[in-house]
């Protein structure tokens, strides 16, 4: 029997507790239902595309929060072997180098240690999906007009822990028998970010030839 995500991550590594929907809520039946088309074995690009009758920002929140919460667990367990030293710049090999910019703390785009930038990302995706102005949970709270070029904020940035995991603690994946799963969450994000237009195929090349193996 194949083993499940948790079973491969540690949970007690992940750095801040899962976000969940509440029980009752139309974003929580969507969550089971999408959970339930990907434990059923159904095709990855059919299992993201937006069910018949379901608001797409609904649609899109529910997928967001879940994405946050798998790569926030494999990061979590990979992150024993990011260290300063060994990734004192967060990057994808030697052409893609990534910089924090929050607006806040961050004014300027600053290049920062992998863990450092990792916290930080998911730190700022924390704080946007528990804003209720941004992600409401209330029944008919309508979303922000924002709402999803926040989204393809999160999901870019996101994608750059993949391009990260993938580049530099591939190995540790492999050791780790994580290889199979970490696929699988990178295939599912990537048909999902696909079918909904919700990254610019730009961002997406340093993962390009992977990409082109694994999912097409």
């Amino acid at each position: 029997m194949a083993l499940c995500l948790g079973q491969v991550f540690s949970k007690d590594k992940t750095f801040r507790p899962r976000k969940r929907f509440e029980p009752g809520t139309q974003r929580f039946e969507l969550y089971k239902k999408a959970q339930a088309s990907l434990k059923s074995g159904l095709d990855l690009r059919k299992v993201v595309q937006l069910p018949e009758g379901e608001n797409i920002n609904d649609w899109i929140a529910v997928h967001v929060v879940d994405f946050f919460n798998r790569i926030n667990l494999i990061y979590g367990t990979m992150s024993e072997y990011c260290t300063e030293r060994t990734c004192p710049i967060m990057s994808g090999g030697l052409r893609y180098e990534y910089r924090w910019q929050d607006g806040d703390d961050y004014k300027k785009p600053t290049k920062l240690p992998a863990l450092k930038y990792m916290n930080l990302l998911m730190d700022w995706i924390e704080s946007l999906i528990n804003n209720e102005d941004i992600f409401p949970t209330r029944v008919g709270v309508p979303f922000p007009k924002n709402f999803q070029q926040v989204c393809k904020k999160i999901l870019s940035r996101l994608f750059r822990v993949f391009v990260h995991v993938y580049i530099h603690h591939f190995d540790s994946v492999c050791s780790m028998g994580a290889e199979a799963h970490i696929n699988t969450c990178y295939k599912h994000y990537y048909y999902f970010i696909t079918e909904f237009n919700l990254i610019d195929h730009s961002e997406l090349e340093p993962l390009k030839a992977m990409t082109d193996k694994i999912c097409n």
